[in-house]
């Protein structure tokens, strides 16, 4: 039976306390580069641990910005996966250097230390680790690698806030030479648009701060400019959105966490269908979406149809980016032996996922995916 009301893929949380804060903002005359995004970053910075935080405009232009300020350029590679969102290897192009795609491992499916290694070359300059859906990627392991080998670091923790890794436990975001977040209104916390790049280097984070404001040195005038920048500005508004969020961060974790839980209870019985770890060895995860594997040789898009036919929205998480169209013509993508990367791509699907979906709405798509795959 098609639900009364479609149940969307993502959703945002917003209370009374969010659009009290950016309707406060609106009685200023600072709706850009004024209290609130100082006191955005400042949070952010204090919630993991570091030093420094510099909101801009969107998670990929973090990366941007990110690579750039560890002065990443042509000749270089960068270590990336490519069971991942297409910007990290947009942005490596977009600086000139070269993205080296590394397999999976099959349970987090977070970059393999082995497939990293494996990839290493006399070029390599650094390691960009995603922390996949919100699972805390092997740091341990992962930078051992590149103190190995002299690697920079960059953290794409963009699915990721409020996930812990470790012991003694620390926030992802806090292992890497920067570490990169993105705010998009399907994530756990969202400003709108926007993102923040979070550093431990003061000078990296000045650096980080002049870019993304078309090359101003902080306290410059307007029309004085250092270097060629960008507008990656966050407006107030935005930050005085993710300031309350962030400030939320611990119930919104726990609602998610509590979703999660009543898949897999609702799910777990559906022969074939594998479900995403519900915990993982020495992590906290924080969920940004629940992704299933559809038994092997499943048509996918056929299941896709029948829950859409009951208003279920349903994602294809992530096909590879060296099968998409132009980095299938890209010498790295030639070159990737990435079977693991390949082999769970084929059977992901993402399935209804946020704070405030209803236990019927659960039940409901629990029911339409059974159905799925028996029509299979």
């Amino acid at each position: 039976m098609k639900s009364a009301m479609p149940i969307p893929l993502s959703a945002p949380d917003i209370t009374d306390a969010e659009i009290a804060a950016v309707t406060a903002v609106l009685g200023t005359p600072h709706l850009s580069l004024g209290p609130e995004l100082a006191a955005f970053e400042s949070a952010l910075a204090d919630f993991h641990g570091v030093p420094h935080a510099v909101a801009v405009s969107s998670g990929t232009a973090g990366l941007h910005l990110a690579l750039i300020t560890l002065g990443i350029g042509p000749g270089d590679e960068v270590i990336l996966p490519s069971f991942t969102f297409i910007a990290v290897a947009n942005t490596v192009h977009q600086v000139g250097a070269n993205p080296v795609f590394a397999d999976i491992g099959p349970l987090t499916l977070n970059l393999s230390p082995t497939s990293v290694e494996r990839a290493v070359t006399p070029r390599t300059r650094a390691l960009m680790v995603v922390h996949t859906f919100g699972i805390p990627a092997p740091m341990d392991d992962l930078l051992a690698v590149a103190r190995r080998y002299n690697l920079l670091v960059i953290e794409d923790a963009c699915e990721a806030i409020g996930a812990r890794y470790g012991a003694p436990s620390r926030p992802v975001g806090s292992f890497g030479d920067l570490a990169v977040f993105g705010f998009y209104p399907n994530k756990q916390m969202t400003t709108g648009e926007g993102g923040a790049v979070l550093a431990h280097d003061p000078a990296h984070a000045e650096r980080l701060g002049m870019l993304r404001n078309q090359g101003r040195a902080a306290g410059a005038g307007w029309l004085d400019h250092v270097e060629p920048g960008y507008n990656y500005r966050l407006s107030d508004l935005a930050c005085a959105l993710g300031r309350v969020q962030l400030s939320r961060i611990g119930e919104i974790l726990a609602l998610r966490q509590a979703v999660a839980e009543r898949y897999h209870a609702l799910l777990g019985t559906i022969p074939g269908l594998e479900l995403p770890p519900l915990a993982v060895p020495g992590c906290m995860i924080s969920w940004f979406v629940y992704v299933v594997r559809l038994p092997e040789g499943a048509d996918r898009d056929a299941a896709q149809a029948v829950l859409a036919r009951h208003g279920i929205a349903t994602g294809r998480y992530f096909p590879p980016i060296h099968l998409q169209p132009f980095w299938r013509r890209h010498s790295s993508a030639r070159a990737a032996s990435l079977p693991v990367t390949e082999s769970v791509a084929r059977r992901t699907l993402a399935l209804p996922f946020f704070n405030r979906i209803s236990p019927d709405q659960q039940e409901e798509v629990a029911a339409a995916m059974r159905k799925a795959l028996g029509a299979l």
